[in-house]
């Protein structure tokens, strides 16, 4: 059997350098893992081909996000095993659910939009119009890195599970679309694992590969299994259920299942919770027990 193999796609907004960034991020898979499951953490961590990531940010901006500004909160999120009452209360808090609620008031009314855009907001606004435009080829480059992994781990035989963090999910499902539709060459994912995912925002639906087609042709035909992980107060993820959504794809036998689950993400940096962080998601018990079950169910060989 040939030994899984795990690619990650991360969201928007520079990122440190590839191999800075992709080992920060195993040691938070790791870590998690760790606590539920060492010998799936020792198995991913044996092999530097294990964990593979999508290093797109860098083309997309021009620059890297310098690493000491999370090495500590990196550390501490690795450290504390579990949500505290506090980062429960933040990411459950009246002002987040409002501003939810705003957001989502937007997403089903885009012409407001303009008027309830934080500056945040406006800024991840102009990096999907920037995308969505394929400016300078911009989506297609990003896309093909993802797809080369893909069709590489495809000629190896490998089992692939697909994670893919906030805007990284959109790069993922429409790299996916792209290969079921437009490429010879049949590539499976799996698992798709997104956490984070703005593709349950009728904004965002709109715009994506497929969406005016009809019945198999609107959607990813290689996926065997979707899991969607949504953290409480998430406000990228302001509709945090994709099986409503993307159910469909099950009806017409396109994947076995879409399965929607909510967690707690208690990153924090400089003392502010950031319930959408992808070193949050990736450490989190939720994240770790799916991991572990499918890595165990491609390697035999483990002790149990």
């Amino acid at each position: 059997m040939a030994q899984p193999l795990i690619i990650y796609v991360p969201g928007l907004l520079p990122k440190p350098e590839p191999k800075i960034h992709r080992d920060a991020l195993l040691r938070c898979l790791a870590g998690g893992l760790r606590r539920v499951d060492a010998p799936v953490a020792d198995a991913v961590e044996a092999h530097a081909g294990n964990f593979e990531i999508v290093p797109w940010t860098f083309d997309f901006y021009g620059t890297h996000r310098d690493f000491d500004i999370d090495r500590s909160a990196i550390d501490a999120v690795i450290e504390q095993s579990e949500a505290s009452a506090r980062d429960i209360a933040e990411a459950s808090s009246w002002s987040r659910r409002l501003t939810c609620w705003i957001y989502t008031l937007g997403d089903m009314l885009p012409f407001l939009i303009p008027h309830l855009a934080s500056e945040r907001m406006e800024m991840h606004l102009h990096d999907l119009r920037r995308y969505e435009g394929n400016l300078d080829g911009i989506a297609d480059h990003i896309k093909k890195l993802l797809k080369v992994r893909l069709l590489g781990a495809s000629s190896s035989e490998r089992p692939v599970l697909l994670i893919a963090h906030s805007m990284g999910s959109v790069i993922a499902y429409e790299a996916l679309w792209e290969l079921s539709h437009d490429h010879d060459d049949p590539v499976d994912v799996d698992l798709l694992l997104t956490m984070g995912s703005p593709l349950g925002q009728r904004f965002m639906q709109k715009r994506i590969l497929g969406y005016d087609k009809p019945g198999k042709e609107r959607y990813p035909r290689n996926i065997r299994y979707w899991k969607n992980l949504t953290a409480v107060g998430d406000l990228t993820a302001i509709d945090p259920w994709l099986a409503n959504d993307f159910g469909e794809m099950v009806e017409l036998g396109l994947v076995d299942g879409i399965d929607d689950e909510r967690l707690l993400n208690y990153f924090r940096l400089d003392g502010k919770l950031n319930v959408h962080a992808e070193y949050g998601y990736l450490v989190n018990e939720k994240t770790a027990r799916t991991i572990s079950k499918w890595w165990r169910g491609h390697d035999a060989g483990l002790p149990r």
